[in-house]
């Protein structure tokens, strides 16, 4: 139990970094005398340091054992505040965002590691315990960083989060257990490069899509780039004898439907997160906004963090009882009700509460199911690797999210009074929480085109023939 609550622990410390900056994001253009275009890179900085580190970091994690692995992403940590929390200018701010992005991949490993030291009746508990953190760590990391940004100097959230990482690294360096899970094999040092080229190309064009036009050329040729790189990079990597990323096994059915579900979950939840607290600050003098801080706005949202972490037993129990499968299903059919309460409910703050914690309680039960569905497929010396591909299409998802709000709630605005900027219609938070209800939605159908098991252990694990004809 100690282990499990230090993972998780990390783990939830290292997706706070997601939110951090949030509520100070506005402020960022003067605290750091630069543009407001240049401040929203430390957003997306973050952003980008998660999504190529979280893969490779899976796979020095299946080369050379977990535990180091994660001591490594705690350090990365501790560096990466301790910049940011001595910094005034830009440029030492982002290489500091970066690496408390690349500590994200903390929370791959973790997952992969806690199945291999939880006994047999613990282990889906555990499992979407430290899954659910990476919910839980954006969630909560709002009324934490509200209050913290609200009542001290905005370097002593960065401070904060260091104390964060030490402890992080102790803990995780002293109860930890260094399992002996290392394979042979060698690092694809080519792919890792390629891999992080193409990433950053898609998601720096998609996160920033809205600033430059998605018509411009900054756009298009980071996208397109972005993706002819992968493409390239994919051809690569099917030739390798110990690739990054081993693409057989992430075309094998039921990993490539997880992990096309995994964007489309990942995409509900970033969802709410980027419409509900928009809506909840809107003054009520636009007829469909609530008036409220951004620290009553985090407090608000802050249950929904709380409901992932508490439906963690209810996850177990499913896992056990109807396997990864027909779990996932469910957190996503859940994920998708949520949004259709918040389509009627959303004129009082407690509305949204109950709608958001409908949301995340679907996101929590999907988010346990996931690496149980991938650990299930894939061979043992891919574990980490495998489960880091997964986190990473939940990031991309959260990405696109954050394109699609922003595009839909610009597309809708009205004028309040001359001489104020048009804000979003009350119509397009509505829409915003029909898309977000239909993604979900489709995500639960691809979840269950997922070949059924004929038989599963207690656990959720499926028998090695069926695991063999999935193959």
């Amino acid at each position: 139990m100690a282990v499990v609550m230090v993972l998780c622990f990390g783990s939830l410390c290292a997706a706070l970094m997601q939110s951090l900056v949030i509520p100070i994001q506005s402020e960022l253009p003067e605290l750091l005398s630069t543009t407001a275009s240049t401040a929203s890179w430390v957003l997306t900085a973050t952003l980008l340091g998660a999504g190529v580190t979280m893969p490779v970091s899976g796979r020095l994690a299946d080369l050379y054992g977990k535990k180091p692995v994660l001591v490594i992403s705690g350090i990365v940590l501790v560096v990466g505040s301790v910049i940011v929390a001595l910094s005034d200018a830009v440029g030492p701010v982002l290489v500091g965002r970066v690496l408390q992005g690349m500590a994200m991949g903390y929370i791959p490993v973790a997952i992969s590691l806690v199945r291999e030291v939880t006994p047999e009746h613990l282990r889906n508990t555990a499992v979407a315990g430290v899954s659910a953190t990476l919910g839980v760590g954006g969630a909560l990391g709002l009324p934490l960083a509200a209050w913290i940004a609200q009542d001290f100097d905005w370097h002593t959230l960065f401070w904060v989060s260091a104390g964060l990482a030490v402890a992080v690294t102790v803990l995780t360096a002293a109860v930890v257990p260094h399992v002996r899970d290392a394979h042979p094999g060698r690092l694809d040092i080519v792919g890792a490069f390629g891999l992080a080229a193409g990433l950053v190309g898609v998601l720096v064009g998609v996160s920033k899509g809205n600033d430059w036009g998605w018509g411009s050329p900054e756009t298009l040729g980071m996208i397109v780039g972005g993706v002819a790189i992968l493409l390239l990079w994919g051809w690569f990597e099917l030739r390798q004898d110990a690739p990054l990323v081993d693409l057989r096994t992430s075309a094998r059915k039921p990993v490539l439907l997880t992990n096309i579900a995994a964007v489309l979950i990942g995409f509900g939840m970033m969802a709410q997160s980027i419409v509900v607290p928009q809506l909840l600050q809107m003054p009520e003098a636009t007829g469909h906004g609530l008036g409220q801080t951004i620290f009553q706005a985090g407090m608000w949202m802050a249950p929904a963090g709380l409901m992932m972490m508490l439906f963690t037993p209810v996850s177990s129990r499913l896992l056990t009882r109807l396997g990864g499968r027909s779990t996932m299903a469910i957190g996503a059919v859940v994920l998708s009700a949520g949004y259709v309460v918040a389509v009627f409910l959303m004129d009082a703050p407690w509305q949204l509460m109950l709608a958001s914690c409908i949301a995340s309680a679907g996101v929590g039960i999907g988010y346990a199911a996931m690496p149980t569905l991938i650990l299930n497929n894939v061979p043992a010396a891919e574990a980490a690797a495998s489960v880091g591909l997964n986190s990473l299409m939940r990031s991309m998802g959260t990405t696109v999210a954050g394109a699609v709000m922003v595009i839909v709630l610009t597309s809708r605005t009205t004028v309040v009074a001359p001489g104020v900027p048009e804000i979003p219609t009350s119509g397009a938070f509505q829409l915003c929480f029909v898309i977000g209800a239909l993604a979900a939605g489709v995500g639960a159908l691809i979840v269950l085109l997922i070949p059924r098991p004929r038989r599963e252990t207690a656990d959720g694990d499926a028998d090695e023939a069926v695991l063999a004809g999935s193959r």
